[in-house]
């Protein structure tokens, strides 16, 4: 009987520990009318996937051109919320440590403007360098990507 009892228990904590939480990566929390989910069994909603953000950038590519190791350099990637309700960005990251990424954690509005500044780190790298940078968002596509290149001498 006791073995039945502490795995109950376990499941209800375990239960209990794994609820959802209107929390971003950062600890912020995040009002849940910002959380529109298009996607329904009949297929997308069309009037809610309407109403999400859009993020468009100037460019999702930038070439830092030939640059030497060790070379640290940075390019900010300007995008503006074209969308109808706030853009939220709850996460971005580098595909590799090298490739660093800054941006907004407050809710940027419809109709103005960011930015997501990219530091790339050369150091120990040679040759052609492609690198990307996934950013997590309330888009209808979730994720956004951007791309660096740059072609390091020693």
């Amino acid at each position: 009987m006791k073995p039945y009892f502490f795995i109950c228990l376990l499941v209800f904590a375990a239960c209990k520990n794994n609820t959802t939480s209107n929390k971003d990566n950062a600890g912020n929390k995040t009002a849940t009318s910002l959380v529109n989910n298009p996607l329904t069994a009949n297929g997308v909603d069309t009037v809610a996937a309407a109403l999400k953000p859009i993020m468009a950038f100037n460019d999702t590519l930038h070439d830092f051109g030939a640059i030497h190791e060790n070379e640290i350099v940075k390019y900010d990637f300007a995008f503006t919320n074209t969308g109808k309700t706030p853009l939220i960005i709850t996460q971005a990251a580098g595909t590799c440590g090298c490739t660093v990424p800054e941006y907004p954690k407050e809710a940027v509005q419809p109709g103005k403007n960011g930015i997501i500044k990219v530091t790339f780190n050369s150091a120990g790298k040679t040759g052609h360098q492609d690198k990307a940078v996934i950013i997590h968002t309330n888009t209808l596509k979730g994720i956004e990507m951007l791309y660096i290149k740059a072609d390091i001498a020693k």
